[in-house]
């Protein structure tokens, strides 16, 4: 038998929803003044470490998506538009890769040796573009705002507008 009476019942969830509360509080301020990305969380309802993680998941779109939907966290709308400047950037480059190698590969003699040499930094793309998205996923997570050189301080501007 249960020797709880049902005004301890009643209190329990007010009392756990108390001590979360604090619990939240506790992790949002750190020693250094600065605020825990996972305390707080976004206006899509996840956390925003995660929410920054996601900003780089399909790159550009998911970039756009976030930045829209989070007019208010700074740590997501950073990653939001980092995500959109480096992954937009490789796309551009990767365009614009092939718009050469196909143009220096109609010139007879020696623009076929310039297009395999662009073709090869063509094809190195893919490759470093999934690492630079694992790493930035990962910094995101773990609530780092990694900036990337040049584009960096460009999202750091941005993130802060509203």
């Amino acid at each position: 038998m249960s020797t709880k009476s049902p005004s301890d019942d009643e209190m329990a969830p007010s009392d756990s929803r108390a001590s979360s509360e604090s619990v939240n509080a506790d992790r949002s301020a750190t020693t250094d003044g600065s605020v825990d990305a996972t305390a707080a969380s976004s206006g899509t309802g996840l956390d925003s470490n995660v929410a920054g993680a996601l900003a780089y998941l399909l790159g550009p779109i998911t970039g756009i998506a976030l930045y829209v939907l989070e007019p208010d966290d700074e740590f997501v709308r950073f990653h939001a538009v980092q995500s959109i400047a480096v992954f937009g950037g490789f796309f551009v480059l990767s365009i614009v890769l092939s718009v050469v190698f196909g143009a220096l590969s109609l010139i007879p003699g020696i623009g076929w040796i310039i297009g395999i040499v662009l073709g090869l930094g063509s094809f190195l793309l893919a490759p470093i573009g999934l690492v630079v998205w694992a790493f930035l996923m990962y910094k995101a997570y773990n609530n780092e705002r990694y900036a990337v050189p040049v584009v960096g301080r460009y999202a750091e501007r941005y993130a802060t507008e509203s």
